[in-house]
């Protein structure tokens, strides 16, 4: 038997252990929502879904900072939270809709993503991986006081009348709101995919992510290409941001959740692999609300940790890359 087959096997049974265990753990918790509680089941699953549509999002912006620039950027929670309170004034100082304020919100986030590669992460390209750590970690660190230096700790909400309306599903609820921001994502992430894929722009940002030597030489702008690419991750966790504002409390911490989950979702899905992170952001908000049912008194995230631990050790490439020996 080979080193790899080896390998493989010793996975595959750690898997088999662990899986058993938690069958075993929680086996009454699962007969019982296979029987007697399928409509809080379904409830947790259409919930699941419709939010993963939203880490999805988020997750998309890291991963295409990542694959273009190879930036860790630690600093894209506290991004979606200046997403939040950008909409939050637009919503109630300026009197716009709060998914009018979208569209408007990636713009200005799009603008701070370019001024923060250009001032700050392009020093850092080409250098030793811990200094562009520690320039994303205290960047996060430098929002965050700045907009507990704006904003104070308190809490804040809007209110928009329409979008608390429930609307049935499959046996389960779900709010106007969490529907509204599930399709935004969804458009958006169609959006960035398109761009990407189907013009020339983003033939040129795909270009410079796989040889930037090599991309320069055939005429394409690559500091160009890493402000753009900078500019839509962010932007994407700006629209985030708004997307989520009508059904979420919002603080200078808000974005700290988003930061565990959407590099989770990126490993999960593939390491700059834009598309795997969407389809991974759904599979991982499926799973938050699963272990909220399955670990009850337990954190929602245990779960998800728990998968991505078994990810790690049985397909560290992630779920949507191509198997690499």
């Amino acid at each position: 038997m080979s080193v790899l087959t080896a390998t493989k096997v010793r996975r595959s049974a750690i898997v088999v252990f662990v899986c058993g265990i938690l069958l075993a753990w929680r086996w009454s918790q699962i007969t019982d929502l296979a029987t007697g509680n399928r409509g809080v089941l379904m409830q947790a699953v259409v919930t699941g879904i419709l939010l993963g549509g939203v880490y999805g999002l988020v997750s998309m912006g890291l991963s295409l900072i990542f694959g273009v620039l190879g930036i860790v950027n630690f600093a894209h929670g506290s991004l979606v939270t200046v997403g939040l309170y950008v909409a939050f004034i637009l919503v109630e100082d300026v009197g716009l809709d709060p998914y009018l304020a979208m569209p408007v919100t990636a713009v200005v986030l799009f603008g701070l993503g370019v001024f923060i590669q250009q001032t700050m992460v392009t020093r850092t390209m080409g250098q030793a991986l811990e200094n562009q750590l520690l320039l994303t970690v205290g960047l996060s660190i430098l929002i965050q006081n700045l907009l507990l230096l704006i904003f104070s700790p308190t809490p804040r909400t809007i209110h928009v009348g329409y979008v608390n309306k429930n609307i049935d599903i499959l046996g389960a609820t779900a709010s106007l709101s969490i529907l509204a921001a599930f399709a935004g994502a969804l458009t958006i992430g169609l959006l960035v995919w398109l761009l990407l894929t189907r013009t020339s722009l983003g033939t040129a940002i795909r270009a410079v992510a796989q040889n930037p030597l090599g991309a320069s030489l055939v005429g394409i702008n690559v500091h160009r290409m890493y402000l753009l690419a900078f500019g839509l991750g962010t932007a994407c966790a700006g629209a985030a941001g708004a997307l989520i504002l009508p059904f979420m409390s919002i603080e200078p911490l808000s974005g700290e959740s988003f930061t565990i989950i959407a590099f989770i979702t990126v490993v999960l899905g593939g390491l700059g692999n834009v598309v795997g992170a969407l389809v991974a952001g759904l599979f991982i908000g499926l799973t938050y609300e699963l272990g909220g049912l399955l670990l009850p008194g337990q954190d929602k995230l245990l779960l998800v940790f728990i998968v991505f631990v078994l990810a790690l050790l049985f397909r560290p490439q992630g779920l949507f890359s191509k198997d690499q020996s």
